[in-house]
Order: structure tokens, then sequence, then C-alpha cells
């Protein structure tokens, strides 16, 4: 098994109410795009729980980096081509900031039947 850390690619974004719809949409058809390049092994659209005091809703998309060279092919041939359309349609109704996050380990429970 390899043993190298995997890299949580986190992208945080805080959506104005008024495209909030649109940009749902769009993001779920773009997560699958991000995948493609081949740099993730999975993402997880979660929605934060928290309310903002500036309003909208605000979303993390955790893409999961096979390890850090992955990560930095994605940012060299993707990432700029993969982030216009969404700033083009929704840049000044939205607010991203995007985190990198070293995985230690994993854990989960199994639960008996």
């Amino acid at each position: 098994m390899d043993k190298t850390p995997s890299i949580i690619y986190n992208v945080t974004v805080n959506i104005d109410d008024s495209i909030h719809k649109e940009w749902l949409s769009w993001i779920k058809q773009h997560i699958p795009e991000v995948l493609a390049t081949g740099n993730f092994s999975e993402a997880k659209l979660t929605r934060v729980l928290v309310e903002e005091e500036l309003g909208g809703i605000t979303y993390s998309i955790q893409y999961r980096a096979y390890n850090r060279d992955a990560l930095e092919n994605y940012y060299k041939h993707h990432a700029d081509r993969l982030r216009q359309d969404g700033l083009k349609r929704f840049a000044d109704k939205m607010l991203a900031f995007r985190t990198e996050l070293e995985v230690i380990d994993d854990y989960t429970v199994t639960l008996n039947s």
C-alpha cells in the first residue's frame, strides 16, 4: 500500500442568495470536470452549517488529491482553465478561498449487525 499522504484541496465558497440555485447546479457539473483531470480520487460537496454575518450560503468542496505531485499537476495544467467559467458567471456574487490539508490518518466505524 502506498504510504504517500494524500492531500485534501478544500475550496470554501460563500454564494449570494440571488444566484444560489444557479451556482449549485453549476458546481454539480464542475466537480466531475475537476475529477476528470485525473489528479483526485474523490470529492465531497458540503454545506457549511454556520450562518454567515454577511449573508449568503457557504459550501465546502473537498477534493482528495492522490499526493502533492498530483495537486501540483492540477495547479499547473488545469486550475486556471477550470476556474474561469465560475469566475465569469459568479465573480461579483461569490467569495472563495482555498486550503490544502494533509491527511494524517483515516478512521471509520464498523457497526456490528
